[in-house]
């Protein structure tokens, strides 16, 4: 993304302020003891309930005595081991471990104050994981879990305790969960919300009279509905002595086209997409966050930037007073954040843009990337993470050659440490992308250097990561501008400023195209709810832009077959997500003409 910055605002950029954690001493005190049951695993799984079959216990390794957990995640199961312990309200707990193998987390949930968990991204002998918790006023279970993530292998632990004061067993069920609210539907899904129930240490989700989930949290998301149809939820409260009565009813019908996108979903059927600088002014001027209009789903707040270009370490600072004497406090930017958020919308950090290098060249500078940037996540209450690598941030090393199998380690790197926030943060974890047209569409024509000798490294190196988060992926709007000429499937070039290079280069990523030309290597097609088209907010903005009536001219061709123009698209996309563009503080600059043309035709 282009924009032009201070130099002093450069060089007085300081570290992200991390809040001081709340600090608990580690020691037990006389009438604490370990309230975990069979933690060594000892008695086989006694106590402990593995997802989808993963867990077993095993001879060797151990960290003592004969006997330990091995837990294989497969699949779309990360192999979750869990074990629900009764505890005492307002009361501390040190949970331990020892552990082996790649991204092994330990946590514990429903604590009633804050859930916490650590983990070890490569323990290739047994590491101690340790964290502290202290328990809300009403809480009296807590659910203690490790878990790996998928397709890393099987971890092993050992050894968990709990150490703290032991609590009562629940005589009877908790009470009826009360705010039972449907906050967000999509055509194949409907995600829910709930107040929490004192006692209750788990929640059934009921559909239409079938209990269709469990939950330890307040929130679920059912999925695999049917479009266009009315469904009814309730919910109930559970404990060791049983379950509650049923909510009261919500009912919500599904839409009729637009599913939720890949790894954090809940965005409506189609979605309006901006940056907003949040660390820098240029002559856009700056805009407070609570001064974005409701029509913006999706806020990118740029930028986070590397401390050095291999360093993997992502600082976010925001904008000086200096710099932008309008800007709002801390506490002001954070309560527009969960403002944004009450109201239905996502709020991300991006990474990267014009002047944010960003090279994971190690496994040292991955890790430093997720603590980073998990960091200014965790800061600020954010809803995900854009990528936004541009110059050399992504390039393919001579022998990379296959984007379903990369080599490169920038690349390789990159996909690892997502994969891994994603592993932290869950299923809501939003996940979006703003590569420039060269990094992806450019694949059709050149990949790699090795078989193209002589061409840019960079042309086609975003499609690894594609590929490899295809399933993780909320939205992927390419920058359709500050680009050349790019070969669309019709083997003509098109060049940028009209509907017809909007329509081609959508049309590739919802077709699929041969990369490097090669028929049989063919890139397969993105579903049209995880793509947004990325276009300049005004003529100040970037190379590229086009007039409002070229705007319409692309959504009417890629959504039902009008209006198209000298190129012809292999199908229409009526779930076509939306529109993304560089940047919100432009078209407040211009009058909000990109946001008044984005609700004029989707409205």
């Amino acid at each position: 993304m282009d924009r032009t910055r201070p130099l002093l605002a450069l060089l007085a950029a300081t570290a992200l302020a991390v809040p001081a954690l709340t600090a608990f001493s580690s020691a037990a005190r006389a009438a604490d003891a370990d309230q975990l049951v069979n933690g060594g695993f000892e008695t086989g799984l006694d106590g402990w309930t593995c997802s989808a079959g993963s867990g077993t216990t095993v001879g060797s390794p151990v960290h003592s005595g004969g006997a330990a957990l091995r837990a294989t995640p497969a699949g779309s199961d990360n192999a979750r081991c869990a074990q629900t312990v009764t505890v005492q309200p307002n009361a501390q707990y040190t949970l331990t471990g020892y552990v082996r193998g790649s991204y092994v987390h330990l946590g514990a949930s429903g604590t009633g104050t804050t859930d916490v968990s650590t983990w070890t991204q490569s323990a290739p002998d047994w590491q101690r994981l340790t964290t502290t918790f202290r328990t809300g006023p009403a809480t009296t279970q807590v659910t203690v879990y490790t878990h790996g993530w998928y397709g890393t292998g099987a971890y092993h632990a050992d050894d968990l305790t709990l150490v703290g004061p032991g609590g009562g067993t629940p005589t009877q069920p908790p009470a009826a969960p009360t705010g039972l609210t449907a906050t967000a539907v999509t055509s194949d899904s409907v995600s829910l919300s709930w107040s929490a129930v004192p006692g209750a240490t788990s929640y059934a989700v009921h559909r239409d009279g079938t209990r269709v989930q469990t939950t330890s949290g307040t929130t679920a998301t059912v999925t695999g509905l049917d479009p266009s149809t009315a469904y009814t939820f309730r919910v109930s409260a559970l404990n060791t002595a049983g379950e509650s009565p049923l909510s009261q009813a919500v009912t919500a019908t599904t839409t009729s086209g637009g599913g939720g996108g890949g790894g954090g979903g809940a965005l409506p059927p189609h979605a309006l997409v901006g940056y907003l600088h949040a660390s820098f002014a240029n002559g856009s001027g700056y805009t407070r966050l609570a001064d974005v209009p409701d029509s913006w789903d999706v806020i990118d707040l740029a930028f986070g930037e590397p401390t050095s270009t291999t360093s993997g370490d992502i600082r976010f600072t925001r904008c000086p007073v200096t710099e932008c004497p309008n800007v709002e406090s801390d506490a002001e930017f954070k309560a527009a954040i969960k403002a944004k958020q009450a109201a239905g919308k996502k709020v991300l950090i991006s990474i990267g843009g014009q002047n944010g290098q960003v090279q994971l060249t190690t496994t040292a500078a991955r890790d430093a990337f997720v603590s980073s940037v998990s960091r200014i996540i965790d800061e600020y209450g954010l809803d995900g993470l854009d990528i936004d690598f541009e110059g050399h941030s992504l390039s393919l090393n001579p022998d990379d050659t296959d984007f379903r199998n990369p080599k490169t380690p920038v690349i390789v790197n990159l996909i690892s440490a997502v994969k891994t926030l994603k592993a932290r943060y869950g299923d809501t974890f939003v996940l979006t992308m703003a590569p420039e047209t060269f990094f992806v569409q450019m694949g059709h024509q050149y990949y790699g250097t090795g078989k193209w000798g002589g061409q840019d490294p960079r042309c086609g190196a975003y499609l690894p990561v594609i590929h490899a988060l295809r399933d993780d992926l909320t939205l992927l709007h390419v920058q359709d501008y500050n680009s050349g000429p790019i070969m669309g499937l019709d083997g003509r070039y098109h060049s940028m400023g009209g509907a017809d290079f909007h329509i081609a280069m959508t049309d590739m990523l919802l077709t699929g195209f041969p990369v490097a030309g090669d028929p049989a290597n063919v890139f397969p097609p993105l579903r049209p709810d995880q793509v947004a088209i990325g276009m300049p907010a005004s003529v100040n903005a970037g190379n590229g832009y086009v007039a409002p009536a070229e705007v319409t001219k692309t959504l009417d061709c890629l959504t039902n077959g009008s209006n198209c123009g000298s190129y012809a698209p292999h199908g229409t996309w009526p779930a076509l997500r939306g529109l993304m563009t560089w940047s919100i503080n432009w078209d407040r600059f211009a009058g909000w003409e990109f946001q008044r043309t984005f609700d004029g035709w989707f409205d």
